[in-house]
């Protein structure tokens, strides 16, 4: 059960132990300290120091993915410190990635547009000044030849990806019986002082 409810901290966009903020870009951000709220470069906010909870972000303009903000708690162990550090991780690649990936996606949109127009006799606006377009089908051919020669990079991508989640959830599942099995002993403990 602890490792259902943590599994959906990983990424349940309806989890209640997640809070929406209003910061604009997501960074690799630095390790905090125990009992310390966790500061991402570039953020300028801090969740409430009362806060026991992830805080996600907004689409980063970039990479379009939400950024979050990791709560550490006070007395955080040394494997729930590697699950939070290998999240913080993850989350920092995946950023990276998307973000690259989007920039070149953008830039090697605009110069097919470009070439066919201009292979059109086309300018790239109008006489409206609106900004010229090329149909679906045409659009069609970028979208394609982009998807083949980006191939090997998803899949590098994808294998990372499921690597990096394996592990995380490797962690999760170790954190729950640590928490599980120090909950059992407490609950001895506290019986046997009756």
């Amino acid at each position: 059960m602890a490792a259902a409810r943590l599994l959906q901290g990983g990424g349940c966009s309806r989890c209640r132990h997640r809070r929406l903020l209003s910061f604009s870009s997501a960074g690799g951000g630095p390790t905090a300290e125990r009992g310390e709220r966790q500061e991402s470069a570039g953020l300028g906010f801090s969740p409430p120091a009362h806060s026991r909870n992830d805080w996600i972000g907004p689409p980063d303009k970039h990479s379009n993915l939400r950024p979050v903000i990791f709560y550490v708690p006070p007395k955080e162990s040394p494997l729930e410190r590697r699950l939070r550090e290998a999240r913080q991780e993850a989350q920092a690649c995946d950023q990276r990635f998307w973000a690259r990936h989007n920039r070149a996606f953008r830039q090697e949109k605009e110069e097919f547009i470009y070439s066919r127009l201009k292979a059109k006799g086309l300018e790239m606006r109008d006489e409206t000044g609106q900004k010229a377009t090329l149909s679906a089908e045409e659009m069609a051919d970028f979208y394609k030849d982009f998807l083949s020669k980006n191939f090997r990079k998803h899949m590098r991508y994808n294998r990372d990806w499921y690597k990096r989640n394996f592990t995380i959830t490797f962690l999760m599942g170790q954190v729950a019986l640590a928490r599980a099995l120090r909950w059992l002993r407490w609950k001895k403990k506290n019986i046997g002082n009756r």
